[in-house]
This record gives structure tokens, sequence and C-alpha cells, in this order.
């Protein structure tokens, strides 16, 4: 019996190319995905990496053959194909392994309009015909196989974006963009040209062996070189893309990151400036600093687990106009809720531009509290662990527990979430004071319990 679970995740599809999955396991999926959506017609794009085209295209043919029309954007950002799929309102697939390293590969699905597919809304599903047709063999095709058409998205999505922000009238900025050699180099020229913007190119050739640095601005040496040539340069600001270009991160003038927490609050402003009283959801270890500024703004703050997958459902079910997490994933109304990193990134350029004083200036009254970062630690026995602490801090005076993701212990002046990781023996905790003494005391007691 044929067994996925290595290579299908809670999201998506991954795994390494070609020992977990290759190109007949993909037209598999293709002929699933088609049968599961019951989709006429679908979109598919894929990003730089050397097995993408091979990949993508397999699924192609397993999708035409089982009926459905295929259109291939070919070379794409992420949010690019969830921009296709919801101008042309067609199911999509992506050929990605986002930040992973070259040998990986990945899907990430989505139904008509950047609708998620997930182990809940048809991932499962489709799992389960593929691995009933690598043991028994594939149906037969449709009496009429669906047509394969190639069509180029990239100006109608930098049309559409530039349409939600407006660049035009802002202040000349010098703006250092590092793509990570990652489908930013494909999608920024685009989206950028003709506006009032200097443009730093830094490792904009698509290379999926990564030559320069992992694709993974979250881990901070990826964002050395970055920060290095926004003060060599004195520009403006820093923008650091991932592999696949769904995820922006920001350095300030300074080269000093500005966290994805302070980004989510000045978005949420800018959009609730647009949308007065709309709804703005944040997951459970973004900063105090969301909810603050969405309700000094008149809006709606609501807290979510995390995961892209609870974003997307609470923002169709809540009708809000803009999601953050912790991770630099940006959710938008009118980007069919999907995550973008690219638009929020034009939401800082736009802010910055429009006024005089520096980044740092400005996410100064976003960036309120003294935070940890997320800290991983490897345990054996993860319920356990959090049984200990559960057990620790229960019934402590002024301190509440809840368990909407993980565990998360709330006092007047800190918190911190522990959250077990779906796919490794790790505890990622995260903690937020009000100074930076209270943080470090706070995890290094909860480290403590964690580690034993």
């Amino acid at each position: 019996m044929t067994d996925l679970s290595q290579i299908v995740k809670a999201y998506d599809v991954r795994g390494v190319v070609p020992t977990q999955w290759d190109e007949p396991l993909a037209e598999l999926f293709g002929a699933a995905f088609a049968e599961v959506t019951a989709a006429d017609a679908i979109v598919i794009g894929h990003d730089m990496r050397p097995s993408s085209p091979g990949l993508s295209g397999a699924f192609a043919r397993g999708a035409a053959a089982r009926g459905a029309d295929v259109t291939e954007i070919g070379l794409c950002s992420t949010d690019e194909l969830y921009f296709a799929s919801g101008a042309l309102s067609l199911p999509g697939a992506m050929f990605t392994a986002s930040h992973n390293p070259a040998r990986y590969n990945g899907i990430k699905m989505c139904r008509a309009g950047a609708a998620p597919v997930g182990q809940d809304t048809g991932l499962a599903d489709i799992r389960a015909l593929v691995e009933r047709w690598s043991d028994e063999g594939a149906p037969e095709p449709a009496a009429e196989p669906g047509a394969l058409t190639q069509r180029d998205v990239l100006g109608d999505y930098a049309a559409h974006l530039r349409g939600l922000v407006d660049l035009s009238g802002i202040r000349p900025l010098k703006v250092v963009v590092d793509a990570g050699n990652g489908m930013g180099g494909h999608t920024v020229p685009t989206v950028f040209e003709g506006l009032p913007l200097e443009l730093d190119a830094m490792y904009f050739e698509l290379d999926g062996s990564f030559p320069n640095h992992e694709a993974n601005p979250l881990d901070p040496k990826n964002i050395v070189d970055l920060q290095a040539r926004v003060r060599e340069t004195g520009a403006d600001l820093g923008l650091a893309f991932d592999g696949d270009a769904d995820r922006c991160f920001v350095v300030d003038e300074n080269g000093d990151p500005v966290s994805p927490s302070a980004v989510t609050a000045l978005v949420a402003a800018r959009e609730l400036a647009k949308h007065p009283g709309g709804t703005v959801i944040h997951n459970l270890i973004t900063s105090w600093s969301v909810p603050e500024v969405v309700n000094e703004n008149g809006g709606k703050p609501v807290r979510t687990r995390v995961g892209h997958s609870f974003i997307k459902e609470e923002m169709a079910k809540t009708g809000a106009i803009f999601g953050g997490e912790h991770s630099a994933h940006y959710y938008f109304r009118d980007f069919w809720n999907a995550d973008t990193g690219m638009l929020a990134a034009m939401h800082v350029l736009a802010a910055l531009g429009g006024q005089q004083g520096p980044l740092s200036q400005l996410v100064a009254q976003y960036d309120r509290y003294a935070a940890s970062g997320e800290i991983n630690s490897t345990v054996d026995d993860q319920t356990g662990r959090l049984a200990a602490i559960k057990a620790s801090y229960e019934g402590r005076d002024g301190v509440t527990l809840d368990e909407l993701d993980g565990l998360t212990v709330t006092a007047d002046t800190w918190w911190f979430n522990v959250r077990a990781s779906n796919t490794e023996p790790l505890l990622r905790l995260n903690v937020e004071a009000r100074d930076t003494a209270t943080a470090d005391r706070v995890r290094d007691e909860a480290l403590a319990i964690i580690r034993g």
C-alpha cells in the first residue's frame, strides 16, 4: 500500500525529489486534483527550482487526462498563482517548496478564488485517490481530454496590486530588495517599474540551487547581506522575499529588522482608513500592539490559531479586510483573502513615502513591547511538557490560561505561548512583555520547564 504521509502535510504537498516523489506521482496528483475539485478548468504555475517545470507539466497532463482544461502560467510567485486563481475564477496549483532547500519541491493547491485546499478541504481526499491509483493504476482517461494553453499573467498581477496601493505620488525612495534567487527576482521588476523607487537588486537571478543563501528570511543569517547593503548605501529600507515570494520581510534604514507584528499593525491602520470599522485577523502570537492599533483605528481585532487555513477561514467567516501573522504572511480581502507579501511591502512603501521621517521612526508607534522571537526546543514528550507548564502556572494570581493553539499564559505585563510542531519533536515558545527584563525572566522560567 502506497503511503504518502511523508509528503502530504497539513496544507500542501512537500518532499524531496525524486526520492520521495517524482513526475509520475505528480501526474496522479493532477488527476486527483481535477477529480476532487470537479473542475472543468484549472490554472498551474511553478517556481525556479530545476524540478518544477517537469513536475508541473506532469500535473497538467494528469489533470487534462481527467478532462480539465489547463492554463499554464509558467514561472510565477505563489501570490501570482493566487491572483490567477482569483482573477480567472479557477482552481490552482503552485509548484514550489517555498524556502526549503533545493532538493525539495511541493504543491500548494487552492480552489477557485484562491480558497485554500488543506486536509479538511480536499487534500485528504486527493491523497487517498493518489494512494489508490498508485496501487491499482490510474482510471481510464476521460473521453475528451482537456486542452493545455499557456498564458502570461505577470502584467495583470502587477496592475492589480498597483490598483490597490497607489505609489505614484510618494517621495522618491531608495529600496534594496534581496530576492534570494527566488521568484521575487521575477515579480519585483514588473511591479516596481515606473514607480518613484530606486531599486537596488540583490540576487535577482532565478536559481533554485540558492547559491547565495537560503531563501528563508525568517532565519536572521539570511538577511545579513541585505542589512549590510542598506547600511552601506544609505537606502531608505530593505525588503527580503522568500523563495516563492509570498512572504516579505522588512528592514529599516539602519538595517534593523521590522517585526512582522509592526508591519501587520501598520497595514491594518492603512486598511482601516479605507474600510472604517473593518475586522482584522491576527494569530495568537502576534504582538499585543496589533489588536491595540486595530482598536485605536476603530476596527475589530479577531484572534486565531497559527496557520494560513485558520486565517483564511476566519477571514471568509467574518468578512475581514486584512490578516497578519508573525511569520510575515499577510492576507487581504482585496486579494481573495490570500496572502501576498508584495502587497504588504507596497503598503510599507506607501506609508514611508507619504511622510518625511525615516522608517524606524514610522514603525516605532507600532512596535511597543519586548519580544523573544520564536525559540524552538527539542523534546521527546511534547504533551507531557505542555502539561507541566500548565500545572506550573494554573492557579497563579493574575494569570490566565487558554488552549486555543497550544497553551497561552497571560498576565498583566507579559504573555507567552507554547505550541507543538506538527512535523518535528519541537515545542515553540514565544514571549512578549512590557520591558526586556520581564521578557527575559518569563522566557527563562518557561524554558526551564520545557527543557526539564
